[in-house]
């Protein structure tokens, strides 16, 4: 799994705030069909941008809770979200979250559930803090989707094939509809949205993978620090000779407890 340190989290947190992760964030936002008044949990909340739109969106009689294992994670968090009395950001679990049964009206989890090692417990806790008619939404990952041009092919796969030891499941998608359904949801829904870019932007997904990934592979003994260096490194002079491809897709995937 990756580790959110203080390094990692200084880089999200400029990531996080560019076009392509606000759309990715908006997409989540979009399908909880937010009401004033409405108390939300936002599981593995992070850096809490998607924390704080939901409490602009709930006003001051609505309720939002921030729940994230990092602390490093949550520090940002805090600090963004300062201004709301309504907002609290709390440390908690997925499969373990600091919320009565009933307790919320909706729940979002955004690149959560791919990380996690008991995955079927964290959808049925969501059913739990849920009150009849709750909503669940969760943005995930196509993992197996990523296409991404290099001359080298070779390298290329051993730098996806390091990355994929990072997450814990990697088809959230095709294993949404039986893992809610397994916990009591029904009105199930997927709808893939896709990242596909010919430049190669500071403010983009790519740009932030290619820091990620040469990162752990390295760090994780996967590759040496040569070799990714010399993957980050081309994909940069792709970019500039005007030959840079990559595509990635993400499920918004959501549930209603009947």
């Amino acid at each position: 799994m990756l580790k959110f340190d203080e390094e990692t989290t200084k880089l999200l947190e400029i990531a996080y705030q560019g076009g392509d992760i606000s759309r990715r964030r908006r997409m989540a936002f979009d399908a909880l069909y937010l009401s004033e008044g409405d108390t939300v949990v936002d599981i593995g909340c992070g850096n809490g941008l998607l924390t704080k739109q939901i409490a602009l969106a709930v006003g001051a009689t609505g309720r939002v809770i921030g729940v994230d294992p990092s602390k490093d994670m949550r520090a940002p968090a805090s600090a963004r979200c300062a201004a709301f009395p309504t907002v609290q950001i709390v440390d908690g679990l997925a499969d373990a979250l600091p919320l009565q049964d009933k307790d919320a009206d909706k729940a979002v989890a955004v690149q959560v559930l791919e990380y996690l090692p008991d995955i079927p417990a964290a959808v049925r806790e969501a059913y739990r803090v849920l009150r009849p008619g709750g909503r669940f939404v969760a943005v995930d990952t196509g993992c197996k989707t990523l296409d991404w041009f290099s001359e080298d092919e070779n390298r290329m796969r051993r730098v996806q094939s390091a990355w994929d030891h990072h997450y814990t499941e990697a088809r959230i998608g095709a294993l949404w509809p039986n893992l809610t359904r397994e916990a009591g949801f029904a009105a199930i829904e997927i709808e893939p949205f896709t990242f596909c870019d010919v430049t190669l932007r500071p403010d983009g997904i790519a740009f932030m993978l290619m820091h990620l990934m040469s990162r752990y592979a390295a760090e994780n003994g996967h590759m040496s620090e040569a070799e990714t260096k010399a993957w980050f490194d081309e994909q940069v002079d792709l970019a500039r000779q005007g030959r840079f491809f990559f595509s990635l897709t993400y499920y918004r995937m959501s549930a209603v407890k009947p």
